[in-house]
C-alpha cells in the first residue's frame, strides 16, 4: 500500500449506505503514521478498538521495526479475515468494544472509531449509552451524540496513567450540542496535547462529506496550552515529523503550527482557528435570531408531492408549502413561481400538518395515519418524542433562509414565496418585521465580505460544503461598513416599565398639588 492510498468511496447510493450503517472510512497512510507515531512512544503494545482494514496495523509496520505487538477488535468478520492480521505479533478479535470491552487498561490506544450518526441508532442501544456515560463521567449527553462519540468515552476510560490516545473523529465531536459538556470534562481530566485540523484540499476522505479532526490526548494532568494544526496540503510528511519530534519544531511547508489556550480553544470550536480579538462589532444576532428548519423524521412520509396528496384524496387544509432540499432552490430569492415548478417537476412541496387531536379527521387522514403506524413511525427516535406522535414542528415563516449544507455555495434566500423549510435550511428571523430592513440584510449577508466570515463559524467539509449550527450563525461577523451603508442600526426604542409608569404618575400628582397650591 503506497501513502497516497485511498478508499474508494461507492458512487452506488446502496453501497454507500452500507458504509454508513458500520461508519466504515479507512484511514490513508499518511495520517495514520502520523496517529502511530504519538502513541508508539515507550508503547509495550498498541490497541486499537476499531481495527478495521487494519490501517494502523501497517502504519505500525511502516514507522517502528522494533516487532511491538498489535491488539485490534472489531465487530466485523469481514474485515477480521483480512490477511494482513495473520502475523505472531498480531492478535485481533471479533469483540464489540462498547458493550463488552476488554478487561484492562492500555498504555496506547489508537482509533479510527465507526462514525454512525444518533438516527441509526436503535433505542436500545442509546439507552445503554446514556448508562455507560453516566458511569464513566458522571452525566449524560444530548441524544444526538453519535457512536463514536462513545468510542472516545471507553478509549479514554480504558487509559493507563501516563497512557497515550490518537482518535481520528468528524468535526461535530467537539461542535454538536453535546460537545461544551464533554470537552469541559476531558479538559479536566486529560491533557489535550493536540489537536490536527484539515484544509478542504488536504482532507483525508475527499469522497465523504465529513470534516475530521485529530486529537492527540494523553492521560495526565491537564494542560492549559495545547498544539493546533491545520494541514494546508494532503500526503504531508510534515504531520508525522511533526509528532515524532514532539511537537518542538514549528517551521513546516505544508502544515501551520499554533499555540492555543485550551479554554479559548474550547469556545471557539477546535475545528476553526483562534479568533480572539477577530474585531467584530456586529453580528447577526444583533439583527435576527435564527432556528433550524423543521425536522420531521420522516420526510417519505410527512412530506408530498402534488400528485400524492391529490392521491390520497387528503384535503388541503392539512397540508402547508415547504421547501427541503437546497438543490430544489437555484438563485438567491424563492418565489411562488419556482414552488409551482417545483410541482411539476413531481418535487415535493407539501408538508402534512395535523393539531393535537385525531378526532373529526377525515376518513383518508385517519387512513393515512394508520399506514404510518404499520410503518412503525411511532417508534422512530425523533417521533416518539411528539404527542400525538403525527403532531409537527411548529415555525413562523421565517424571512430569509439560509442553505444549512449544500454542495454550492452557501447563501441567504429572500423567502418570498412564503414557505417552510425542513432541516436542510436555518430560518433566519429579521429583527424588525418590514420589507426595507429585510431586504437590506439580505444584501448584506450575501455580501462577499460576509459569506467569507462563514469559514470562522461553520464546519468546512471535503466537498467545500460549510455546514453552520443555528447559534453559530448568530455568531457571524457582519462588517461595520456594511451595517453602516445599509443602515441596520436602528435607534432603541424601550418600552416604559411598570417602575417608569409608577413614578411618572407620582410625578404628575406632585405637579398638580403644587400648581393648586399657587392657584394655577
Amino acid at each position: 500500500m503506497t501513502n497516497k492510498t485511498v478508499q474508494l468511496i461507492p458512487t452506488n447510493w446502496d453501497e454507500r449506505e452500507k458504509l454508513r450503517e458500520k461508519g466504515q472510512f479507512w484511514t490513508p497512510p499518511w495520517v495514520a503514521d502520523a496517529m502511530i507515531s504519538y502513541v508508539l512512544n515507550g508503547a509495550k503494545l498498541i490497541f486499537d478498538p476499531a481495527v478495521g482494514k487494519g490501517a494502523f496495523l501497517e502504519a505500525l509496520r511502516r514507522v517502528t521495526k522494533k516487532g511491538i505487538p498489535f491488539y485490534g477488535t472489531d465487530i466485523d468478520e469481514d474485515v477480521l479475515s483480512d490477511a494482513i492480521f495473520r502475523d505472531r505479533n498480531c492478535i485481533v478479535e471479533k469483540r464489540d468494544f462498547i458493550k463488552n470491552p476488554p478487561k484492562k487498561l492500555f498504555k496506547s490506544i489508537i482509533a479510527n472509531p465507526p462514525y454512525i450518526r444518533h438516527h441509526r441508532i436503535d433505542s436500545k442501544t442509546k439507552l445503554f449509552l446514556k448508562k455507560l456515560t453516566a458511569n464513566i463521567t458522571g452525566f449524560t449527553l444530548d441524544g444526538r451524540a453519535g457512536y463514536h462519540i462513545f468510542f472516545l468515552l471507553q478509549a479514554l476510560n480504558h487509559l493507563e496513567e501516563n497512557g497515550k490516545l490518537a482518535f481520528i473523529m468528524p468535526a461535530d465531536t467537539c461542535e454538536g450540542t453535546f460537545a461544551k459538556k464533554l470537552w469541559n470534562w476531558i479538559s479536566k481530566e486529560y491533557a489535550i496535547e493536540c489537536v490536527i485540523t484539515f484544509e478542504r484540499i488536504a482532507t483525508p476522505f475527499p469522497a465523504v462529506d465529513t470534516n475530521p479532526l485529530i486529537f492527540l490526548i494523553k492521560k495526565t494532568k491537564p494542560l492549559e496550552n495545547l498544539i493546533w494544526v491545520k494541514v494546508n496540503k494532503p500526503f504531508s510528511a510534515d504531520l508525522t515529523q511533526l509528532v515524532k519530534n514532539n511537537f518542538k519544531e514549528k517551521n513546516f511547508e505544508t502544515i501551520s503550527v499554533t499555540n492555543r489556550n485550551i479554554h479559548e480553544a474550547l469556545d471557539t470550536g477546535f475545528s476553526r482557528p483562534q479568533q480572539n480579538g477577530n474585531g467584530f462589532k456586529y453580528h447577526l444576532s444583533d439583527f435576527a435570531k435564527v432556528m433550524r428548519g423543521i425536522a420531521t423524521g420522516s420526510n417519505e412520509f410527512f412530506f408530498l408531492t402534488g400528485d400524492q396528496v391529490k392521491e390520497l384524496n387528503i384535503p388541503e387544509i392539512y397540508f402547508k408549502t415547504a421547501i427541503g432540499r437546497t438543490k430544489d432552490i437555484s438563485g438567491d430569492i424563492l418565489n411562488i413561481n419556482d414552488i409551482k415548478n417545483l410541482d411539476s417537476k413531481k418535487r415535493p412541496t407539501r408538508l402534512l400538518s395535523i393539531e393535537n387531536q385525531r378526532e373529526n379527521l377525515p376518513i383518508p387522514v385517519v387512513q393515512y395515519l394508520r399506514l404510518g403506524e404499520k410503518m412503525g413511525l411511532p417508534d422512530r427516535a425523533l417521533i416518539q418524542q411528539r404527542r400525538p406522535w403525527f403532531k409537527m414542528e411548529k415555525r413562523e415563516i421565517p424571512k430569509i433562509l439560509f442553505t444549512y449544507l449544500g454542495r454550492r455555495n452557501s447563501r441567504f434566500i429572500l423567502n418570498k414565496a412564503e414557505v417552510l423549510p425542513l432541516t436542510g435550511f436555518l430560518c433566519v428571523y429579521p429583527i424588525h418585521n418590514d420589507e426595507i430592513f429585510t431586504h437590506n440584510l439580505w444584501i448584506v449577508l450575501n455580501h462577499p465580505d460576509t459569506l467569507k466570515n462563514l469559514s470562522l463559524v461553520g464546519k468546512s467539509y471535503g466537498s467545500g460544503a460549510i455546514k453552520v449550527e443555528p447559534r453559530n450563525l448568530e455568531k457571524l461577523g457582519i462588517p461595520d461598513e456594511l451595517v453602516e451603508k445599509y443602515k441596520l442600526v436602528r435607534p432603541i426604542y424601550r418600552q416604559p416599565t411598570q417602575l417608569n409608569l409608577f413614578v411618572n404618575e407620582k410625578k404628575n400628582k406632585f405637579e398638580i398639588r403644587k400648581a393648586k397650591r399657587i392657584g394655577i
